[in-house]
């Protein structure tokens, strides 16, 4: 496999990516602003997105896209990532944000990625057992030759947009509904409140996930989504509120002053912020 901005195998092209806004800068900054150039993955449900950051938190390079395949066992997830991030520029360490339970570079729980065919279809007890334990980190470090870190992708996205002040939680939604609390810029560890029960014997990621959100509309999604900052409110008594997540947008103008929607890229953002803390979780 091709290293991450290095040679490609005999017979193999590298497609030239397009010139940006982001590339004319990079050819006139300096050294010092892009190193250490961070690599970074935002794996979801439906999509993965990857760009490569600069030291200042600049893109380098226009995020590159693929679909999330199903079933998706973590070598084809490995295969997935590694071709994605070929046409970046290149980087020396790489940060991954991944849906599900994550310590020290290891997977716990991987719910969209244990499925036959996505979110809301049957578990497969074989992919269930693949993803139990994996080393996401070490995998991903052995083919691209990189250190690489990876983290629950909600933290991931807390770390770019908390301002480090009092008990911060933020709540992406996307495919599902992901959560990350910081204390005073301190990460906490992870719960998974998506899946405990939120309504009518449901959890929050059946009420207010993305299928949620196709099938009954907006209108009543929102509503939902109301209910659910009620109940995350009552349950935390956080002092600020981020909402994350392609679906967030939704929410603009329904929410009060306490709560900031955050813009999906911070998802890629975050990437910096996972190399200036310990992973303890």
């Amino acid at each position: 496999m091709a290293t991450v901005g290095g040679p490609l195998p005999p017979g193999e092209t590298q497609p030239a990516p397009p010139t940006t806004a982001a590339q004319a800068a990079l050819g006139s900054a300096a050294p010092g602003e892009l190193h250490p150039a961070t690599l970074a993955i935002d794996v979801g449900g439906t999509g993965v997105k990857a760009s490569v950051l600069g030291s200042d938190g600049r893109l380098l390079a226009d995020r590159v896209r693929v679909p999330t395949p199903y079933p998706c066992p973590p070598e084809r997830m490995l295969g997935l990532l590694t071709d994605l991030v070929v046409p970046l520029p290149a980087s020396d360490r790489v940060s991954v944000g991944f849906p599900g339970v994550v310590r020290k570079g290891l997977v716990l729980t991987a719910p969209h990625f244990v499925t036959a065919a996505g979110p809301g279809s049957p578990v497969v007890a074989e992919l269930a057992a693949a993803w139990k334990g994996f080393d996401l980190a070490g995998a991903l470090e052995a083919r691209l030759h990189l250190p690489v870190r990876v983290a629950n992708d909600a933290d991931l996205q807390g770390w770019a947009v908390v301002s480090g002040h009092g008990l911060e939680m933020v709540v992406t939604l996307g495919t599902g509904v992901g959560s990350a609390l910081f204390m005073d810029g301190t990460l906490a560890p992870h719960l998974e409140l998506a899946h405990h029960p939120f309504r009518k014997g449901e959890t929050y990621n059946e009420q207010i996930g993305d299928a949620a959100l196709r099938r009954i509309g907006p209108g009543k999604w929102r509503s939902r989504v109301l209910k659910a900052i009620a109940n995350f409110e009552t349950l935390v008594n956080y002092d600020r509120l981020y909402l994350g997540g392609g679906n967030s947008r939704h929410m603009a103008g329904h929410v009060d002053a306490s709560i900031t929607i955050v813009d999906n890229l911070a998802g890629i953002l975050g990437g910096i912020r996972l190399w200036e803390h310990a992973l303890v979780h």
